[in-house]
């Protein structure tokens, strides 16, 4: 895969997990967090505001990897 099109690919794909991210973080957050104490918001947000790196390095390893040489 040229490396151009693996980087337009990993663009698009880290802006589309950043918006399904954030608008589900936001439903849970609406859902579970109306009768909640600020602790347990700020223990949400931190640890929500976190977890989404998880799947953005996995983008971003498959991005920097470099192609198999061919034989």
């Amino acid at each position: 895969m040229p490396m151009r099109l693996k980087k337009l690919i990993g663009t698009v794909l880290l802006v589309a997990l950043v918006v399904v991210y954030a608008i589900v973080a936001t439903i849970v957050a609406v859902a579970q967090l109306s009768e909640a104490g600020p602790l347990a918001h700020l223990a949400f947000f931190a640890f929500g505001g976190l977890l989404w790196i998880l799947p953005a390095m996995g983008i971003i390893k498959w991005l920097i990897l470099e192609p198999r040489p061919k034989n």
